[in-house]
């Protein structure tokens, strides 16, 4: 995982890597989490060379996307690979994850949003997969 801080835009870029599953999701949460209570609550989640992820790697990104609207921030996803996309959609994740396909498009939306509140429908996607 490698984080890119844009410092003219106020946000960081987080890229993903290739593959991303329950063996590793404790590493990458503690990184992310880690990141984000140091300050940098506006964060880009670069998914372009993402393969695969399973369960427990989406549960990196809602927790990600928790810890970042303790802190007013948020997180957006960035060119999911066709799969990817498929397994946001069909979790319904892609109702609390803003999705774009250009970095300048995320960066800019980063930039121009207010804060975030968690609806009551994220909060039953979000049980809906616990469950």
């Amino acid at each position: 995982m490698k984080f890119e801080l844009k410092v003219a835009q106020h946000a960081s870029v987080v890229t993903l890597p290739i593959r991303m599953f329950m063996a590793h999701t404790p590493t990458y949460r503690a990184a992310l989490v880690d990141y984000i209570d140091r300050g940098h609550t506006r964060l880009v989640i670069d998914m372009q060379h993402l393969e695969y992820i399973d369960s427990s790697g989406l549960s990196v990104l809602i927790s990600a996307r928790n810890q970042a609207l303790n802190y007013q921030g948020n997180i957006v996803l960035l060119s999911p690979t066709p799969a990817v996309r498929s397994l946001i959609e069909l979790t319904r994740l892609h109702h609390i994850f803003e999705i774009f396909e250009t970095e300048k498009l995320a960066l800019e939306f980063l930039r121009h949003s207010s804060i975030v509140e968690e609806s009551d429908f994220d909060k039953r996607v979000i049980a809906d997969l616990a469950s």
